[in-house]
């Protein structure tokens, strides 16, 4: 994602792992100033954090950013919950697909570009167990036929 004037500065791996992503959206987040610096530091979480929509607005939860050391009595609290930016008829329509059954928002990435804080969430559906585990087993086969692959060119 390193593209001109795109910087990331978190990604939820767990996501990968937990979740199947159908769809990919971007947002923007309404943050405070100090909110912003400490994101700069690279002081974000996104591990279980989720996004919902209410009133017609869309809210990201569980989303970690550690108060800047810097900004005293304009820190936030860590774990507000944030409202993200996107037109209402995206809005009315990912709020449609999340009435479906199994599916859930959810933050993949925050991302500078051009100097404006983005989120890319993710249309998700939830793995079994059985899913991570076939999930492992084709990583590991990847990884052996790469590594036979490897010795066999020296």
């Amino acid at each position: 994602m390193e593209q001109k004037g795109i910087k990331l500065a978190a990604k939820n791996s767990k996501a990968y792992h937990d979740y199947f992503i159908d769809g990919r959206f971007e947002a923007g987040i309404e943050l405070a100033g100090t909110e912003v610096k400490s994101i700069r530091q690279g002081k974000l979480n996104l591990k279980d954090s989720f996004c919902h929509v209410k009133d017609g607005e869309l809210f990201v939860y569980g989303m970690h950013i550690s108060p800047y050391e810097k900004g005293n009595i304009f820190n936030k609290d860590p774990l507000r919950p944030r409202r993200l930016l996107m037109h209402k008829r995206e809005i009315l329509r990912l709020y449609g697909k999340l009435k479906q059954d199994g599916l859930a928002l959810i933050p993949l990435s925050v991302y500078f570009k051009n100097a404006r804080v983005k989120v890319e969430l993710g249309l998700a559906r939830g793995k079994k167990l059985y899913d991570k585990r076939d999930a492992a087993a084709a990583k590991d086969a990847r990884r052996e036929m790469d590594r036979a692959l490897k010795n066999r060119l020296r």
